[in-house]
């Protein structure tokens, strides 16, 4: 939590569309205590934070919240209304969304991150702000303060993606794999942006390091495949590993995932089975990895069946 100079909070009026409710302002919030969050459909550090939010909507709209969900995207794929829909019931959103799509209500509210908390008064005033995952104690304190209310904190717990990532063996950073957001090329092939030579995967990957292999293009927010059969791979140490990936083919794009070069057994993440198979549907962030026994070192390989994957990032828990 931070304290700064209150402000009465912006306006909604940029949403480009509702969803579960009709456009909210001034007038239909006054005398609510209203909690809005910022996120984006693919954010990991969004998805670990969602049944808190959720949880805290629905065991505290009796005495007076309205949570906004405030759908800002990160990368031009989440723009797609389809997509926002899609994430907004498969995370059991039932509080209102207000869709973002041209950053007006982000830069209304000066914000900076996903997610973000910004806590309003019933007079409209923002009293309170937070960024990132935790804190969620002290988050629900402060709705409790504003609602005047006073009770045990509610039990969360995140269940497949949305649990709490293992923060004692996190030791590798989230990575975007287009230009625009990295200045590290894939190791040990010499690519450049916008080549679309036959690569090949390094012998060794240092840790932290990522590679590709087949005939890829490097463009501003994603590495693009362009014939069947092309790889990525990451050396990590997490538990688990994500990789944020779409594609603009009219059929899904299967997909087979190699932990170490073998089948990940019960190290398979929620996304794929354990001979390592898995399906593009539909942009968004897939779990290929969670380690269930030893947390270690591992070098992660996925394999697209099919061109036209768009990989944008990696991330871990």
């Amino acid at each position: 939590m931070s304290m700064f100079e209150r402000v009465h909070m912006p306006s909604f009026a940029g949403a480009t569309e509702w969803l579960n409710s009709e456009p909210l302002g001034p007038a239909e919030l006054r005398g609510h205590v209203v909690l809005v969050n910022f996120w984006t459909l693919t954010c990991i550090n969004w998805l670990r934070q969602a049944p808190y939010v959720r949880t805290w909507s629905r065991a505290y709209r009796d005495d007076g919240l309205v949570v906004i969900g405030v759908h800002t995207p990160e990368f031009s794929f989440e723009q797609d209304i389809g997509a926002v829909r899609r994430a907004t019931d498969e995370r059991a959103i039932d509080y209102p969304v207000a869709v973002d799509s041209d950053h007006v209500i982000w830069s209304a509210f000066a914000n900076h991150d996903w997610p973000a908390l910004y806590f309003i008064d019933p007079d409209g005033i923002v009293c309170d702000e937070h960024f990132g995952e935790g804190s969620y104690d002290e988050s629900e304190r402060a709705i409790q303060r504003l609602l005047g209310v006073q009770r045990e904190l509610v039990a969360v717990e995140g269940l497949g993606v949305e649990a709490e990532a293992d923060w004692d063996h996190l030791n590798t950073p989230e990575t975007y794999l287009g230009y625009a957001r990295n200045d590290q090329l894939p190791s040990s092939n010499g690519t450049r942006p916008s080549d679309r030579s036959g690569l090949q995967l390094p012998q060794r990957l240092r840790l932290n390091q990522w590679a590709l292999a087949g005939t890829w293009s490097i463009e501003p927010e994603s590495v693009v495949l362009h014939e069947a059969g092309g790889s990525i791979a990451y050396r990590f140490d997490a538990r688990d590993a994500h990789l944020v990936v779409s594609h603009e083919s009219r059929e899904p794009i299967p997909f087979c995932v190699l932990i170490d070069g073998e089948r990940p057994g019960r190290s398979h993440g929620a996304d794929v089975d354990e001979d390592g198979n898995g399906v593009l549907q539909n942009g968004r962030l897939y779990q290929l990895v969670r380690q269930r026994d030893v947390v270690r070192e591992r070098t992660l390989q996925i394999t697209f069946l099919k061109p036209g994957a768009h990989a944008y990032s990696f991330t871990f828990g």
